[in-house]
């Protein structure tokens, strides 16, 4: 027979209570444009649903970035930490994928793209290498305690992991055990947080899917899906304007339980000077309409 076991009363609490601890949802300015305007609240006014938009992604969402490579998940990071620079908001960048000197490389081609000073970002940017202290993609403990520490000594209020698929790249069974501790420690310590999550090549193309099944966007709050599309057809050529034998770039929100989102599915661009920005709804696109923004009356 089973002993009988003791309730754990510190889990059980009022909605009355949790309800003072519920966080102002504000928006987070991301640095790609066309991005920020994508989130919104509802908001009654006059007894009329009125969408306010955020103006940046959720403040405390912790987010994946997913896609196939060459479609700009490492420049969205980056430019999402240098703004946080320009801010001078402390950001730490986890690189799992290139060592420490690349990335510092990377991020000050990043700042002088958006006319950051390079100070900004040395200040600023705080980057914790576990491409080449790589007990930190195997020791789930030390990585943790390595982020605290770091949050800590530099007052952090962010928190860019490039990429989530480092810590399981061999064994991607174990995402699940990854995912939810790291998620549940960002979410504790109060980061709002970008994560690189990546596909591969049989993944639907527009989908939350990654390496590691569904696990990262079911855990995570919600997901940034890049995507990649060559034009082979007249009927393609028309719809994105681009040349047959080109390739375009595509984005769209899979989700984000903290917020409302745009749920359409839009142009992404590269530009010469290595910065991605969120173009026009496809939708709009065919139709030869232009992208309304800002503060709409709900149907």
């Amino acid at each position: 027979m089973r002993e009988r076991q003791e309730p754990l009363v510190e889990a059980v609490t009022p909605l009355q209570e949790l309800a003072q601890r519920v966080p102002q949802l504000e928006g987070v300015p991301t640095g790609v444009p066309g991005l920020d305007e994508l989130f919104f609240v509802t908001e009654w006014r006059e007894g009329k649903a009125v969408r306010r938009v955020l103006g940046g992604i959720p403040r405390y969402a912790v987010l994946q970035v997913t896609g196939v490579s060459d479609t700009g998940k490492s420049l969205m990071v980056e430019q999402f930490a240098v703004e946080r620079a320009r801010r001078g908001e402390p950001c730490i960048f986890l690189t799992t994928e290139a060592p420490g000197p690349f990335v510092a490389g990377s991020l000050q081609l990043r700042a002088q793209a958006m006319g950051v000073p390079r100070e900004a970002i040395d200040r600023a940017i705080i980057l914790i290498d576990a491409a080449t202290h790589t007990s930190l993609t195997h020791d789930l403990g030390t990585l943790l305690s390595t982020l605290a520490f770091a949050i800590r000594t530099y007052h952090a209020q962010a928190v860019v992991i490039d990429s989530l698929t480092g810590f399981y790249e061999a064994r991607e069974m174990q995402a699940r055990e990854i995912v939810r501790p790291l998620y549940l420690f960002l979410k504790k310590w109060h980061q709002t947080a970008l994560a690189v999550s990546q596909k591969r090549s049989g993944h639907e193309l527009l989908t939350a899917e990654a390496a590691g099944g569904f696990a990262v966007g079911h855990i995570l709050d919600g997901s940034l899906v890049l995507a990649k599309q060559p034009v082979l057809s007249y009927q393609q050529a028309k719809l994105y304007r681009t040349p047959i034998g080109e390739t375009v770039r595509l984005f769209r929100i899979d989700g984000c339980r903290m917020s409302g989102h745009d749920t359409a599915t839009h142009l992404l661009e590269i530009t010469p000077e290595g910065l991605v920005r969120i173009g026009p709804r496809l939708s709009d696109l065919a139709r030869g309409a232009a992208v309304s923004t800002g503060e709409e009356e709900v149907e």
